[in-house]
């Protein structure tokens, strides 16, 4: 146990100030060394928009050497908390354990006669990539959806009609070759419903199709189109009938 928690022990590095502030990158489970001095007090800063939840959110081992409170700087989604500590003593230590609506912090406090850090805050590299991820993928939507469109070949005398969803496509073009169905841009991908082509005979059949960004396309032309999702009395239905064909 002993060895375990001495591999799990984070200390500060010259890398990781920001001015007077040391920025750890959080990770779970590690213990992140927070070094103070009597007279001094240390600024645990948490992420914004985060907040303590459920009874004692911040337990600490000795609560009678260290002095230990919270206080919260800006306000709605910019709010952040900060934790205050300070020791008594130039000679203790103790854990503090933090818990938010977001992540438990695991905090070793070590208080020492000769220097002491000022702030401590963190990075939240797990976050990071989440946002990275959420703006490649905006990118790819925002992207030209395919190479070797020429204006003058496209053709918008597509027809929608049917229920309205908040998936419904705002338009239907093709250029003699492919179609494209576009939804609007908040529409995740993974609400985008099955294409279906509509046959001479009435009788819709499950079409090949790729989807790239917000689109649909479809390597080929159709005279009549459905997008359905779901079953039964529930299914939501959008057609989409070519008027520049003539109707089968």
């Amino acid at each position: 146990m002993g060895a375990a928690n001495a591999a799990a022990r984070v200390q500060p590095d010259n890398a990781g100030f920001q001015n007077a502030i040391q920025r750890y990158a959080y990770n779970e489970g590690a213990l992140f060394q927070v070094y103070t001095r009597p007279g001094q007090v240390t600024d645990i800063a948490l992420q914004e928009g985060e907040t303590l939840v459920g009874p004692g959110p911040v337990a600490a081992g000795d609560t009678v050497r260290w002095m230990i409170g919270d206080t919260i700087s800006g306000s709605g989604a910019s709010a952040r908390v900060h934790i205050l500590v300070k020791p008594t003593r130039p000679d203790i230590a103790t854990n503090l354990v933090i818990n938010t609506d977001r992540r438990t912090y695991h905090v070793e406090l070590r208080a020492n006669p000769r220097i002491y850090m000022a702030s401590v805050s963190w990075i939240y590299p797990q976050d990071e990539l989440i946002a990275l991820r959420k703006a490649q993928t905006e990118t790819a939507r925002a992207a030209p959806v395919a190479d070797g469109f020429a204006l003058e070949d496209l053709s918008f005398a597509y027809r929608l009609s049917g229920d309205h969803p908040d998936w419904r496509p705002v338009r239907v073009f093709d250029d003699g070759r492919r179609t494209l169905i576009e939804f609007p841009p908040e529409v995740a991908q993974g609400e985008m419903p099955p294409f279906f082509i509509v046959g001479e005979d009435g009788e819709a059949e499950l079409a090949n199709y790729r989807v790239s960004g917000r689109y649909i396309i479809v390597d080929r032309l159709f005279d009549r189109a459905e997008l359905r999702l779901g079953a039964g009395r529930k299914q939501v239905r959008v057609k989409i009938a070519n008027r520049a064909r003539k109707p089968s």
